[in-house]
């Protein structure tokens, strides 16, 4: 971490679990600043974050960044196991811990989402109209036309699987654990090829991530509209999308902001898991920070 960045952690209630979060702040900082608070997708954990933290830190906003109940450094139980709900419940009271700090500008709070967590910020700042701006990099908007990576069998032995487990939760047992990212014949949800590479960096500087989760959450994200509130985003909002995308195909993605009053793109010519190689992530992170810069400092 550059010395010019300072981070510190902290930790908020949400529903009752406690979770943990990091607060990165430029270490010359002077009054209230605007804040980006940020979200990983599926399965992720904050510190895959902190370079996109301080990025932000360094150009001279606040970051804060924390860990979804159920994953990383934050309480509850079972772990592994993704609460669509509930992780919005931890995006709000994130969102409200930091407008509580003397540090950081109420007015000036910005969302910053990554694919599933992307999808999150939809709604969460289709709710809040205090929300200054919103960025959502390569979210989902919906269950793409075309099945990729999988043929038929391995399709409904999946489903089975998130069914088994879905049914072992109803009666409390613990989670029937599949990898989250894999082949399909090892009934990983992520069989992407370029998902199995980020999987390695991921893994490295001894991440919390871990290469598990509870299928049953597969349920649950067919049933996702984020189309459906979008006209609700009255923030400006930036929709970072993948030219090459399987998992949230471009025609999908580009509506979010074609239906939000203030949206606007920016595209590349990558797949999904190519937006996170660290030359793409780059390029990427230099147009986030021109939208940020316009909408929160300005």
């Amino acid at each position: 971490m550059s010395e010019e960045i300072e981070r510190t952690k902290a930790t908020f209630e949400s529903g009752g679990v406690e979770l943990v979060c990091y607060l990165h702040l430029p270490a010359d900082a002077a009054g209230a600043l605007p804040c980006v608070v940020m979200g990983h997708g599926f399965s992720g954990t904050q510190d895959r974050l902190f370079h996109n933290a301080e990025r932000f830190a360094g150009a001279g906003l606040a970051a804060l960044t924390f860990d979804y109940r159920n994953f990383g450094e934050s309480g509850g139980e079972p772990r592994q196991v993704i609460d669509i709900e509930g992780q919005r419940a931890d995006w709000r009271s994130a969102v409200s811990w930091a407008r509580s700090r003397p540090e950081i500008n109420p007015d000036r709070i910005a969302l910053w989402g990554s694919s599933l967590g992307g999808t999150h910020t939809i709604f969460v700042a289709s709710g809040d109209p205090r929300v200054a701006a919103v960025v959502a990099q390569i979210p989902y908007a919906g269950l793409p036309k075309e099945r990729v990576g999988r043929t038929n069998r391995q399709a409904w032995r999946i489903a089975w699987v998130a069914l088994k487990d879905l049914l072992r939760g109803w009666v409390g047992l613990s989670p029937l654990y599949v990898p989250a990212v894999g082949t399909a014949e090892e009934g990983a949800v992520l069989v992407d090829p370029h998902a199995r590479e980020v999987t390695r960096s991921l893994s490295a500087d001894n991440s919390l991530w871990r290469n598990e989760v509870a299928p049953r959450v597969i349920f649950d994200i067919l049933r996702l509209k984020p189309l459906s509130v979008a006209k609700r985003v009255q923030a400006p909002l930036l929709v970072s999308i993948a030219e090459k995308d399987t998992e949230a195909p471009p025609y999908l993605t580009r509506r979010l902001a074609e239906l939000a009053p203030r949206g606007e793109v920016r595209s590349y010519p990558v797949t999904h898991y190519e937006m996170y190689r660290p030359e793409i992530r780059e390029r990427v992170l230099a147009d986030q920070l021109v939208f940020l810069k316009q909408h929160l400092l300005t």
